[in-house]
């Protein structure tokens, strides 16, 4: 599926916020609705304030969005209909276009995103207990020197 990555603007922000709770919700089923609630206010007050964020477009609708503080991915979410079509890959590549190596935290309990990233070549950093819910977190790692040697490319 082609679809276009681009710079995110204001006034993606609605869509941005749909691409993140739509995909929380399959991705993150353990989280309770307070600390999601605070999610949803740190997003556009925190978070995309403060990182460098690239929208994944289709038809003219964004579906999909990476965050990035320099080489860590903050955060990476795609509409579930999407999910496997390619988006989560392209949006992952242009951190990797723009940083080289990567460093992501993923809780160990979200399955979707654990597959996502050890499909595209991340490897487990270290564990630790996240705070705020009391899951583990797990910090993973892509080398894209490593990759580079594996895919040849």
């Amino acid at each position: 599926m082609l679809s276009a990555i681009r710079k995110y603007r204001d006034s993606d922000l609605d869509d941005v916020l749909s691409s993140w709770e739509n995909a929380s919700k399959l991705a993150h089923p353990f989280l309770t609705e307070e600390f999601l609630d605070s999610e949803r206010y740190n997003i556009p007050n925190l978070y995309l304030p403060n990182a460098d964020t690239w929208v994944s477009e289709h038809n003219g609708e964004v579906i999909g969005f990476i965050a990035l503080l320099g080489n860590e991915v903050g955060a990476i979410f795609v509409q579930p209909k999407f999910h496997g079509t390619g988006v989560g890959r392209a949006l992952m590549n242009k951190a990797q276009e723009l940083h080289g190596n990567l460093e992501v935290e993923v809780f160990e309990a979200n399955s979707v995103g654990r597959k996502f990233y050890s499909s595209y070549g991340f490897e487990l950093l270290s564990e630790k207990i996240h705070e705020e819910t009391g899951n583990k977190v797990l910090r993973l790692k892509f080398t894209a020197d490593k990759a580079f040697k594996q895919t040849g490319s």
